[in-house]
C-alpha cells in the first residue's frame, strides 16, 4: 500500500470538485489529492447524453481562472441570440485542460482517476491491485450532491417481457426504427429526449410523454450575463413577486408577466426544479400533444404501462425512454466546514459551481469554521413549487451576508463563476456615464433594488402564511 501525505484530500474531480480546487490553487500554498472513480475529470459529464448542453449560458460555468467558450451568441438554433451553451464533449475537454494545464503543472496536485474511495484516507485502483492510504489535514467530498444519470442505474420502475426501454444516452445509436417513443419523466433530461426526436424529424403524434408532475420552468432569456436580462428579471419576476397577495397570486401574476414558464397554460405546476428553456423550445415542446398524467410509472409490459394512478396501453414497436428520476438526489443539509471534513453543497440555487467556487474561496481566507458556515448556509436543490419562493429567500439572505464582508464581496464583483459579475463591472461604468448625464440608468438600478427589496419581504410573508395554514 502506497503511503501518501497532503493538505487536503479531495474525493471527486466533478465541477464542484474541479472548482472548490481552483480557488484553493489561487488563494493558497496547500498541496491538494484528487481521487475520482472517473478516468479523466467532469464527473456526471462523462455519464451524460452525447448531444446535452448546459442549461445556462458558458459564460458563468467551470472554473474561476479559466473562461469556458469565447462568450459567443448563438447565431441559429433553438438557442438563437442567447449566449452559448458548452456540449458535453466541450465542457469534458475543458475540465481535462483545467487539470492538466493548470492544477497538476502547478506541482502541489497529485490527481488519481479511475479509483474508488473507500473512507478513512483509504483508496484503490479500479485498474490495478494498487492501494493507496493518505495522511491529510482536511477532507473533502465533492460527490455529497450525488448526481445520478439515467445511464448508471436501472429503471426505476420494473420491466416485464420483451418490453423495450432505454435510458436516453441511447437515442443517438438506436439499432432500429421504433413506431413511437414513450418519454418517461418531466425534468430536463425529459425535456431534452423531446428536443432531441422533434429535432430528428419524428412527428410529435409519435410522442407519448408521462409527466408525473408539471414544472415551472424558468425562461433562458432571463438568465444572461446582460442588462436585458436582469430587466426582463425586473418586470417578469421581481416587481409582480412584490406585488402578489397570497401564493396563487404570486405564481399567477410572475406566469402572467413570463417569469415562469409551463408546457400548458391550462396545467398548475407543482414542481419547479430550475430547469430552463428558450421560448423557441418551449415552442417545440408543446407540440407533443399527447401528455399522460398519471403519476410515476410502475411497471411496463409487452402490451400495458401501470402507472400510480392508471394505466395506458404500449406494444413492443413503442421505445420507453428512461427519463425518470431527480438526478440530483434530495440530500438534507449539513454543516459544510466541520473541523476536518468540508462538504460541498450549493449555496445559491441551481448554481452549483458558483458555490463550489466561493466554498474553495472562503475556505482560503477565513480561519473559522463558525465564521465560514454563517456565510455558508447550504440551499437545498428546489423540488416542489413552494421551494421557488423558499430558495429565492435563501439565496437573498446569503448574498446579503456576503457582501457585509469586503473580500468576499470583492471576490463576487470579480469570480466569472458568478452571474452578477459580468453585470456588476459594466454597471460602474454606466454608473460613472449617467452621472455625467449621459444614460438615465440610475434610475432603474434604483427601481430594481426597491422592487427586490420589497419582494424578499413579500416572499418571506407568503411563507409564513403556507407554514400557518399547515
Amino acid at each position: 500500500m502506497q503511503q501518501l501525505e497532503t493538505d487536503y484530500l479531495v474525493i471527486g474531480s466533478g465541477a464542484m470538485g474541479m472548482a472548490f480546487c481552483d480557488e484553493l490553487i489561487a488563494g493558497t500554498n496547500a498541496s491538494i489529492i484528487i481521487v475520482d472513480k472517473h478516468h479523466q475529470p467532469g464527473g456526471h459529464w462523462n455519464d451524460a447524453y452525447p448531444f446535452v448542453r448546459l442549461h445556462q449560458p458558458s459564460a458563468f460555468y467551470g472554473v474561476n481562472s479559466k473562461k469556458l467558450g469565447n462568450n459567443t451568441i448563438d447565431a441559429t438554433g433553438l438557442n438563437k441570440g442567447l449566449y452559448e451553451l458548452a456540449t458535453n464533449s466541450e465542457v469534458c475537454g475543458y475540465f481535462d485542460q483545467v487539470m492538466q494545464r493548470q492544477f497538476l503543472s502547478s506541482g502541489r496536485v497529485r490527481y488519481f482517476p479511475s479509483c474508488e474511495y473507500l473512507g478513512n484516507g483509504q483508496f484503490s485502483s479500479l485498474l490495478s491491485d494498487e492501494k493507496y492510504s493518505v495522511s491529510f489535514k482536511k477532507e473533502v467530498d465533492a460527490t455529497y450532491m450525488n448526481v445520478v444519470v439515467p445511464s448508471k442505474r436501472p429503471p426505476p420502475f420494473f420491466l416485464e417481457g420483451n418490453a423495450k426501454c432505454a435510458p436516453i444516452n441511447e437515442l443517438p445509436v438506436l439499432g432500429k426504427k421504433y413506431n413511437a417513443f414513450v418519454i418517461v419523466g418531466a425534468g430536463k433530461t425529459a425535456i431534452d429526449a423531446v428536443l432531441f426526436l422533434l429535432k430528428n424529424d419524428v412527428k410529435p403524434q409519435k410522442i407519448s410523454w408521462i409527466m408525473p408532475r408539471d414544472s415551472w420552468i424558468l425562461d433562458r432569456a432571463q438568465i444572461q450575463p446582460t442588462f436585458e436580462s436582469i430587466g426582463m428579471a425586473l418586470t417578469s419576476q421581481i416587481i409582480p413577486g412584490s406585488q402578489s397577495e397570497d401564493i396563487d397570486d404570486f405564481f399567477d401574476k410572475i406566469s402572467k408577466a413570463g417569469g415562469l414558464l409551463r408546457i400548458d397554460d391550462n396545467v398548475k405546476p407543482t414542481m419547479y426544479r430550475c430547469s430552463t428553456v428558450t421560448k423557441a423550445e418551449l415552442e417545440q415542446l408543446k407540440r407533443v400533444e399527447n401528455v399522460i398524467r398519471k403519476g410515476r410509472v410502475k411497471s411496463i409490459n409487452d402490451t400495458e404501462i401501470v402507472l400510480e394512478h392508471g394505466s395506458i396501453p404500449t406494444n413492443l414497436e413503442t421505445l420507453h425512454v428512461d427519463c425518470a428520476g431527480d438526478g440530483l438526489a434530495k440530500r438534507p443539509s449539513v454543516p459544510i466546514f466541520n473541523e476536518r471534513k468540508i462538504t460541498l453543497q450549493s449555496v445559491r440555487t441551481c448554481q452549483q459551481v458558483f458555490s463550489a467556487g466561493l466554498l474553495g474561496y472562503v475556505e482560503a481566507s477565513f480561519k473559522d469554521d463558525a465564521k465560514k458556515n454563517e456565510l455558508c448556509k447550504p440551499v437545498p436543490h428546489p423540488n416542489t413549487d413552494i421551494d421557488f419562493l423558499r430558495n429565492n429567500l435563501a439565496d437573498v439572505i446569503n448574498r446579503e451576508n456576503w457582501t457585509k464582508e469586503p473580500k468576499l464581496k470583492n471576490w463576487l464583483q470579480t469570480s466569472r463563476l458568478n452571474f452578477e459579475s459580468h453585470i456588476l463591472n459594466a454597471t460602474l461604468k454606466i454608473k460613472i456615464l449617467s452621472a455625467l448625464g449621459r444614460l438615465p440608468f440610475l434610475r432603474k438600478l434604483n427601481k430594481a433594488d426597491d422592487a427586490q427589496q420589497k419582494a424578499t419581504e413579500n416572499m418571506r410573508r407568503l411563507l409564513d402564511l403556507q407554514m400557518s395554514s399547515r
